[in-house]
């Protein structure tokens, strides 16, 4: 996500949907934080050395489920989460 507060809010979400259906859960645990720079020219002739700079800044979480069950799959897959979230799951 790019807002760490929609992130928090997210995995302290799926903790409770998890811990409801039974399953042992380790984390959330914040992993690096992503900073890309993006500078892009204010006019391109004459003030080639003026730039403005953007940026974009990546927060991501780990959330280790241990022992899930089918019923922790399927919360799972159906849980809303807000926009800019995105959730990988792995096997």
């Amino acid at each position: 996500s790019y807002d760490s507060r929609i992130i928090d809010s997210c995995s302290q979400q799926i903790l409770d949907t998890a811990i409801r259906t039974g399953a042992k859960v380790a984390g959330p645990i914040p992993l690096p934080t992503r900073r890309t720079i993006i500078p892009v020219n204010k006019a391109p002739f004459i003030d080639k050395d003026a730039r403005e700079h953007f940026q974009m800044i990546i927060h991501k979480r780990l959330i280790d489920i241990i022992s899930p069950t089918d019923k922790t799959i399927e919360s799972l897959m159906h849980l809303d989460l807000p926009a800019g979230v995105d959730v990988e799951i792995k096997m």
